[in-house]
């Protein structure tokens, strides 16, 4: 019984619903002003209301979301104090390695390499197709860039300058199917060439198969040839599939806009200084510390008169070669 009123009450208010909304629509066609003066009347009333109710609601929304960024600042921070002290240990590790690498060089005598000359230049064409990838770059050989020499971004390797007039030059990216780039991959630095072939990924060749490559090993030049430094970030091993190593470089050539030019030739660098242009000395000087020196010439003669023979002439320094000194045979 207590359904049956429950369903007829249902039926009862859908049908007063209807029949409201049809007297609304009459009445709007009827008298449209009346209505909207209607319509304000009530705006007007329920807005106060809807204000009142609406406070409170916000108030907790803004709570929910305070807390919300309490959380999140909080995983935040401990997130950052795990990677400050992760950083902290490296930076230890690098002052140790920095201090240790001092004392190395200290000891063995080793003379620093002559920093490279460099030229910014800006990207002015893509003369690049299917069959060639190269860039042309607003720097030429009145800005001192030849041919052979580098072409880097922030980002890492670009390509050599392939060719240069006295206001232009031609650069032949990596991924060019005439390039040719010794590389060292991953943390066993195993020795390879990396080899355009017109595609995003160039290819790995002359790899040693004993060698285990895996995606995500970093490539950088070997520096095995005077054309490229050691280190120089090319790219990513991005699949090794029967073979075949592909090489995902740093640097898209879509987005090169600016670049640097690098000399860092060995034979510039001799020509600096047999031209005088350089004090550091290409080859470095044969001595041997004073010290041993001293014992040796000390201990000469009296060998020479234990055995009965003339003693040796004291160890001299080798002299280095300056520019305009001829050499005789």
């Amino acid at each position: 019984m207590w359904n049956a009123w429950k369903l007829l009450a249902t039926w009862l208010t859908y049908g007063v619903l209807v029949l409201a909304a049809g007297a609304a629509m009459l009445l709007g066609k009827a008298d449209a002003v009346l209505v909207e003066r209607l319509r304000v009347q009530v705006a007007d009333v329920v807005a106060p209301i809807l204000e009142s109710v609406s406070r409170p609601v916000d108030r907790a929304a803004d709570v929910v979301a305070s807390s919300r960024r309490l959380v999140d600042l909080v995983e935040e921070n401990s997130a950052l104090r795990q990677e400050r002290e992760h950083l902290l240990q490296w930076q230890a590790v690098a002052q140790r390695l920095e201090a240790e690498n001092a004392q190395l060089r200290d000891l063995l005598k080793l003379v620093a390499e002559p920093e490279a000359r460099f030229v910014a230049a800006r990207v002015v064409a893509d003369p690049g197709g299917a069959y060639a990838h190269s860039l042309l770059v607003n720097t030429g050989r009145r800005d001192g860039v030849e041919k052979g020499q580098i072409v880097l971004t922030g980002e890492g390797l670009v390509g050599r300058i392939a060719a240069s007039a006295n206001r232009v030059s031609r650069v032949l990216l990596i991924s060019d199917l005439n390039s040719r780039v010794p590389v060292a991959v991953g943390e066993g630095r195993a020795r390879a060439i990396l080899a355009g072939d017109n595609s995003v990924y160039p290819r790995l060749i002359h790899l040693d198969p004993d060698e285990t490559i895996a995606a995500g090993d970093q490539v950088v030049t070997s520096g095995i040839t005077d054309a490229f430094p050691p280190g120089l970030p090319v790219g990513t091993v991005v699949s090794v599939q029967h073979g075949d190593v592909r090489v995902a470089p740093f640097v898209k050539q879509s987005r090169v806009e600016f670049v640097r030019v690098v000399d860092h030739r060995l034979p510039a660098l001799i020509d600096d200084f047999l031209a005088g242009r350089t004090e550091t000395p290409i080859l470095p000087q044969l001595q041997l510390p004073a010290a041993a020196n001293a014992q040796l010439s000390a201990s000469a003669p009296a060998e020479a008169q234990a055995e009965g023979t003339a003693a040796p002439p004291s160890v001299v320094p080798l002299p280095v070669p300056r520019p305009g000194d001829r050499i005789r045979p």
